[in-house]
């Protein structure tokens, strides 16, 4: 029996599309969930990506870049064209997108079931693909644990409420979420993003993430919360932070032996220390990212010598 593999990311793929005053565009591979299976991988997890991709350049520059890292690359065969994003920077770096994105997932057979699913952005709200995503997050999660980044995208999300109510259902079927301020201010309009949070923690993930881009990252338990501020850094571009932080969450949860079915209860008594640890993992792996161009997470080496400056 084939041993089983750390990770399983499902989600898309993206061609970033980057644009700067004045500059010729910069093709980045992007996509959240392609960005966290690419993260995990450089850090030295076994993962595996369950995705989409087109028999065309960008398809093949992101195949490249994930194989490169260390990723499998596993496709449900289908032909649509690679899906793009134009990324526009403003001045101090930060990043808006326009999208072409089709997302038609369909069933996809895996030889290996893994200890940890993650999820989320487009590919977790998108139909077509996106209930084939959650049956196979359904199908897994009695015998892995399961994270989520809703990692909003305003312009593809359609209707607001239909949009709330598939966020709700894989928020409930997860025991890590990461979300954003943004996320939750569009998500929830003029409510206090904290307090949002902490019902999602009441629907039954163990933790509940929230970052704050400059002003840092909350971590939500049973026991109350836990912060931490963003480690100072010359901030290049944005891209690709919060799939930083994302994966140096799942990695220092890992080193900490909480994932996976045996981990679960475990993850679910979780103390502030440990907490802690957690969030200087993800903070040093997003501040990594920031100081330079592109979603661009670090590896290993990298990560422990950001934690040793801060």
């Amino acid at each position: 029996m084939l041993d089983r593999p750390d990770f399983l990311v499902i989600g898309e793929c993206v061609a970033d599309i980057v644009r700067l005053p004045g500059a010729p565009d910069r093709v980045h591979p992007g996509g959240s969930p392609a960005n966290v299976a690419h993260g995990l991988a450089r850090l030295g997890h076994d993962t595996t990506l369950l995705t989409q991709l087109g028999p065309d350049g960008n398809g093949r520059l992101i195949r490249a870049h994930l194989a490169g890292g260390g990723v499998e690359v596993r496709t449900d065969g289908a032909p649509d064209p690679t899906p793009s994003a134009v990324v526009t920077l403003d001045g101090e770096g930060r990043a808006s997108y326009a999208f072409e994105i089709a997302w038609t997932l369909g069933p996809v057979a895996l030889d290996r079931r893994p200890r940890h699913v993650h999820t989320g952005s487009i590919a977790a709200v998108t139909e077509p693909g996106a209930a084939a995503v959650l049956a196979a997050v359904e199908s897994l999660r009695p015998a892995a644990t399961v994270s989520y980044d809703p990692n909003v995208r305003p312009a593809l999300m359609g209707d607001h409420g239909a949009a709330v109510r598939r966020v709700e259902r894989c928020v409930g079927l997860s025991d890590v979420v990461k979300a954003s301020d943004e996320d939750l201010d569009w998500l929830y309009p003029g409510q206090d993003a904290a307090d949002a949070a902490g019902r999602w923690l009441d629907a039954g993930p163990a933790l509940v993430l929230v970052t704050r881009g400059r002003e840092g990252a909350t971590a939500l338990l049973p026991g109350g919360p836990v912060d931490i501020g963003a480690l100072p850094v010359e901030v290049v571009d944005t891209v690709g932070a919060g799939d930083a932080f994302m994966s140096g969450t799942l990695h220092a949860l890992a080193a900490h032996g909480l994932l996976g079915e045996p981990g679960r209860e475990r993850l679910r008594s979780l103390d502030r220390h440990a907490v802690g640890d957690v969030l200087r993992h993800a903070a040093a792996s997003a501040a990594v990212t920031v100081s330079r161009a592109g979603a661009n997470p670090p590896d290993g080496t990298e990560l422990r010598e950001a934690l040793g400056r801060h």
